[in-house]
């Protein structure tokens, strides 16, 4: 998978993360990321130590490496591009420990402020095939 596309995991049934994965779609310039719940079959598949087991953080494997809590969401917007890379640089240089709690706080009550994902939305044939089961 070292040569591939960066793939963002994300929890399937969370509307917050169903809106983020909304969000890069409409903002990323060059279609550096591929889609996966971490309830499908990718992530079960996918055999690499430390690999997180519950679905309270987004994981990015990029280049054969897990990336969770807040250092996904910073390598994912330096990869959306455009001043998206300048956020997600300026927000890397906090401590990661702030990062994380911020991070934490909010995935405690992702489904009380946004609900479940209750139906995804339908991606467009070029989008459809970015998203792996």
């Amino acid at each position: 998978m070292a040569d591939e596309k960066p793939i963002l995991f994300y929890d399937g049934e969370c509307g917050l993360c169903a809106r983020g994965v909304q969000w890069i779609l409409r903002h990323e310039r060059r279609d550096a990321l591929r889609f996966a719940p971490l309830q499908g079959e990718t992530y079960r598949a996918l055999n690499i130590p430390g690999k997180p087991t519950d679905m309270s953080t987004m994981v990015l494997l990029d280049d054969g490496r897990l990336f969770t809590r807040s250092d996904s969401w910073v390598r994912v917007l330096r990869l959306v591009g455009g001043v998206w890379s300048g956020v997600g640089t300026v927000v890397g240089w906090a401590p990661r420990g702030l990062r994380d709690w911020a991070y934490a706080w909010v995935a405690r009550r992702r489904h009380a402020w946004f609900g479940r994902a209750e139906a995804c939305a339908v991606p467009s044939p070029a989008q459809r095939a970015r998203f792996l089961a």
